[in-house]
């Protein structure tokens, strides 16, 4: 919008200056300066400065010239304004001439375009450019005079333009110099539009040369947007087509799905007739059983009356032998047609109980069918009996209505009425050439039925359990009812009826209402011999299920019996149940509100992992991980950390991946949480204000951190890639290793990871922590204490100290690092003032107690600690971070182990001769009186405290006041506070105002943690 307004106006400039309006010009010039649009005014500027057009010396001469009365102005007005006329006419005339002579001059000029050469085309091609360009810059002028009609409608479009731009002084001005025409009425012409002059522009713009090319432009675009559309529409037919296609395919196969779930109903169907087929044959077995039983009745009566046999014995002979071997055939077929169709029946309904059933009952009647050989003894009645037996259990199995009681009967009398037993034996065996075997067949046949009877007995003894069983466990004692869990579970395991079972299992689960641990253990152990005895199927359809039903329940303990099953139960299911149900399971208790439980959960989970098939859900796994490592309860934690942890490694083999997401959730823990202060560019606004879920979650990784710091070191050792170098110190990294290393010859990740990734990530860490998160700090410094214990005094010396001497601004020895690595570890380096201070707050105490702390560096830790404070007191550069490294002096002092350098440094200070030296010892002794028992202030505090206090210097004297305060504060000790009144009152001696205010404020301090016997002399002193 500026562009056109700016355009506009230089329009109506032009015009201005062309037609000479030179008063209008100059009013306008006037009001474009006081709208501060130098811009516009420029050529305006330019224009009336410009000495050819108004010289000085006329300009000063029209000053001197006397003001003309208005009837003389008026008189030349006029006179002028003939003359003009006059000069218009003639120039008007004479620009009709010229116009008239040019057009014959063309008329001369111009010859058909066949006569042309090609060099005159060529001309014309290289002057086209620079015509089209003349032409643009072409003038008002270069078209001829103005008309009449266009000098009125030019002026009125100005008219107007000065107007709507606001100018009205110029339009004034205008009125008043445009004298010829009347500007208030404009003509009906077709230049009479409303803001006529934008509308001049933008048809002026429309004709020149790059309209033409944007026209052109739009035209070959919309020319390929035709294209493309067309594109699209051949792309959308083609989809079109195929989605014709897939909707048939669809529709195929949801025919195909529709015809499956038909035939999936109708073998549902099938299998639910062939399982009532299934319990109609194992109801004519148990009928089957109980006819064999009768017989076994009748052949032991048969075999009391062999006495009475011997006499009838040329009866039974005279019965042919013909006629039981046909009969025995034809059994033999029929056996045949039931056990196949009865096998049928089996495999459709794939029940086991039924199959091993029908299988004993097959193998007893092909015993039975071995022993047809007894027939063929007719004097024997106890073996004719069998074989009459082993035809009625056979004609029953075949639904034959005889009756075997009548058969038998018939047999015996048959046997009584014989008359010659003996000579019938011979002649038998003779014929059919076998022993006299009927005694053992009739033992084995004896056997064969007392199992039978068995079977029969065990099947209705487990119905009447599985009845008797939900009726007696109320009426039980609770801290007996798991004597009963012997019949639950053979109830379980034998009954057929699955309805049954489900009913028991669930029985067998909630047997205790809140079981304890010992009551737990036994369940668990009896669910566990459950699924060993009933296989796969049955655990996963029938105590997977309980388990699930139990997730929810109120009471605890019967979640935690779940949590503690889970992982048991795994190991007799199948590989793809363990990493579906039973991870869903674990999940589930993973987010119980219980601490057992989520317990039970996480230890139950490392066992399951090893048993899964694949590592497909391992990121879910681990993401549980991270969960139970960051619960509330210490318990879950140290569970999780000890057992989940290296499970999660074992089987997951993805010790980079846990290694980055743990370092990466450290410092978001850290970083979501609020700035100390909202100032920027203050230290306090870089570090944040941790709530107590923060700091939990950021202690428990940098746990997890030193857990993990074994296998770190074992991977560094596997993947090093100079395994020719020889190792003296068995897994700790020698010097001569890192000198390799520092070659970047090769690459060696797992090292790298310690000193590239974690410990930058560990300095930024503690640039977010203020100084009252001593914990974290102090968690920190035992992970570096870890990991120096590790991999070696070379690797503390030529890698830590050096990450740490950069990244508190100090100078370091990198030719240890690859140079590829050099530039990343000065990167630590802090390079504003506010870095270097957070630098001193934040890191140093990790320098001291984490780097330099390590055993083999003490000597270097008191080197460095002199350096600080000794040599830093004498600088007066250093005032500024004197409480910073004050600050990291305490936090040493946390580690009792180096209070001795402590203190002798201290000595160091008091007796110096610098002030500002002991005023530092005197700050130092306040800040570390809290982490050193009453011995040590007696023996250390106290004295260095005395000497300070009678020290000349008033600052010194004052600073040593408030470390008594301070000491007063933290111990109730007797003796310490006799000490302290005495030399209080010494303060005091001096009667000088300032003291006694310093001694009171010191002291007040202390009031509401002392002893009486000092808070009685605080009273005094206020009194």
């Amino acid at each position: 919008m500026d562009v056109e307004r700016s355009s506009l106006c230089n329009c109506a400039v032009n015009f201005l200056l062309e037609e000479r309006y030179l008063l209008t010009a100059f009013e306008l010039l006037h009001e474009l300066l006081d709208d501060g649009r130098d811009a516009q005014a420029i050529r305006l500027k330019e224009f009336f400065s410009d000495p050819s057009q108004f010289p000085p010396d006329q300009i000063s001469r029209f000053n001197t010239l006397r003001v003309a009365d208005p009837q003389s102005l008026l008189e030349e007005k006029e006179s002028l304004e003939e003359k003009l006329a006059i000069s218009e006419y003639e120039l008007r005339l004479a620009q009709e001439d010229i116009l008239k002579l040019k057009a014959e001059l063309q008329k001369k000029m111009e010859v058909p375009l066949d006569k042309l050469n090609e060099s005159n085309k060529d001309a014309s091609v290289n002057r086209g450019s620079e015509f089209q360009r003349q032409k643009r810059e072409a003038s008002f002028s270069d078209l001829g005079p103005l008309k009449d009609d266009e000098r009125s409608d030019l002026n009125c479009a100005v008219k107007e333009y000065l107007l709507i731009a606001g100018y009205r002084l110029t339009a004034m001005t205008f009125y008043e110099e445009v004298t010829d025409q009347n500007l208030e009425v404009w003509q009906n012409t077709a230049a009479c539009v409303p803001d006529a002059l934008r509308h001049y522009y933008y048809q002026y713009l429309s004709s020149t040369t790059e309209a033409a090319e944007e026209k052109i432009a739009m035209l070959r675009e919309n020319e390929s947007l035709l294209k493309e559309n067309e594109r699209l529409n051949l792309e959308k037919e083609s989809l079109q087509k195929n989605k014709d296609l897939a909707d048939g395919q669809i529709s195929a196969l949801t025919r195909s799905l529709e015809a499956l779930q038909k035939d999936l109903k109708d073998k549902e169907n099938l299998v639910q007739d062939l399982k009532q087929s299934s319990e109609q044959q194992r109801k004519e077995l148990n009928g089957c059983r109980s006819e064999i039983t009768a017989l076994k009745m009748h052949i032991e009566g048969s075999c009391s009356g062999r006495n009475f046999l011997a006499n009838d014995v040329d009866h039974v002979q005279s019965q042919p032998l013909e006629k039981y071997k046909e009969e025995i055939k034809s059994l033999q077929m029929e056996i045949e047609s039931l056990k196949a169709k009865s096998m049928n029946a089996l495999d459709s309904v794939y029940s086991v109980k039924s199959e091993k059933e029908f299988a004993q009952t097959e193998e007893k009647v092909v015993e039975i069918l071995e022993d047809k050989s007894i027939i063929s003894h007719p004097v024997d009645a106890g073996v004719v009996d069998h074989n009459v037996s082993e035809l009625q259990a056979t004609q029953s199995f075949n639904d034959n209505t005889d009756k075997p009681e009548e058969i038998s009967q018939e047999l015996l009398m048959s046997h009584l009425n014989d008359d010659n037993p003996s000579e019938n034996i011979g002649n038998v065996s003779k014929q059919n050439g076998e022993p006299r075997s009927a005694e053992s067949r009739l033992l084995k046949s004896d056997n064969l039925s007392g199992e039978a009877v068995s079977d029969n007995m065990g099947l209705g003894t487990i119905q009447i359990l599985a009845d008797a069983l939900p009726k007696i466990v109320p009426y039980v004692l609770i801290n007996h009812r798991e004597e009963l869990l012997p019949l639950i579970m053979c109830a379980i395991e034998r009954h057929p009826d699955s309805s049954t079972r489900d009913s028991l299992t669930h029985t067998l689960f909630n047997l205790i209402k809140r079981p304890d641990e010992q009551q737990r253990r036994i369940i668990m152990d009896a669910c566990v011999s459950l699924a060993k005895n009933v296989g796969e199927m049955r655990t996963e359809t029938e105590l997977l299920p309980q388990c699930w039903e139990q997730i929810n329940h109120m009471y605890e303990e019967r979640r935690l019996l779940v949590a503690q099953s889970c992982g048991l139960l795994a190991e007799f299911v199948r590989p793809e149940i363990r990493d579906s149900l039973i991870l869903s399971i674990v999940q589930q208790l993973i987010e119980d509100s219980a601490t057992v439980v989520r317990e039970a959960a996480a230890h139950n989970l490392a066992l399951l992992l090893p048993l899964f098939p694949n590592v497909d859900k391992y990121f879910k796994v681990e993401e549980l991980m991270f969960q139970l490592v960051c619960d509330p309860s210490g318990v879950v934690v140290e569970t999780t950390l000890k057992e989940l942890l290296p499970a999660v490694i074992n089987w997951g083999n993805k010790l980079d991946h846990i290694l980055r997401v743990l370092l990466s959730h450290i410092l978001s823990s850290a970083q979501r949480c609020p700035p100390l202060s909202g100032v920027e560019g203050s230290v306090e606004s870089h570090l944040r204000v941790l709530g107590e879920r923060e700091r939990w979650n950021v202690d428990v990784l940098l746990r997890m951190l030193i857990e993990l710091l074994p296998y770190v070191h074992q991977k560094a050792v596997e993947t090093c890639p100079f395994s020719s170098v020889p190792e003296t110190m068995g897994k700790q990294f020698s010097t001569s290793l890192l000198e390799l290393y520092a070659g970047g010859h090769v690459e060696w990740p797992a090292f790298e990871w310690m000193h590239v990734d974690c410990l930058p990530d560990l300095i930024q860490l503690a640039c977010l922590l203020p100084q009252k998160e001593d914990s974290l700090r102090n968690r920190t410094t035992k992970f570096l204490l870890a990991l120096s214990e590790h991999l070696g005094d070379s690797y503390l010396t030529h890698i830590m100290l050096p990450v740490f001497l950069v990244a508190v601004g100090d100078n370091a020895d990198l030719t240890f690092f690859p140079s590829t690595i050099q530039s990343r570890i000065k990167g630590l380096r802090p390079r504003t003032a506010v870095a270097e201070k957070l630098a001193t707050l934040c890191v140093l105490p990790l320098l001291l107690a984490g780097v330099l702390g390590a055993p083999n560096k003490h000597g270097q830790l008191a080197e460095y600690l002199r350096k600080l404070l000794v040599e830093g007191s004498m600088k007066e550069s250093q005032p500024t971070k004197r409480n910073e490294i004050v600050d990291a002096v305490r936090f040493l002092c946390t580690f009792e182990e180096h209070h001795g350098r402590i203190f002798n440094i201290l000595w160091e200070m008091v007796v110096s001769s610098n002030v500002n030296m002991k005023i530092s010892a005197a700050n130092l002794l306040k800040a570390i009186v809290p982490y050193n028992d009453a011995k040590v202030a007696s023996t250390h505090v106290l004295p260095a405290l005395i000497t300070l206090g009678s020290d000349q210097n008033l600052n010194v004297k004052y600073a040593s006041i408030d470390a008594f305060g301070a000491v007063a504060q933290h111990f109730k000790n007797d003796m310490i506070v006799d000490k302290i009144r005495v030399q209080m009152d010494a303060f005091l001696e001096d009667g000088s105002h300032e003291a006694t205010v310093a001694v009171v404020r010191a002291l007040v301090v202390a009031v509401p943690h002392t002893t009486e016997r000092l808070r009685d002399y605080i009273l005094n002193l206020l009194h």
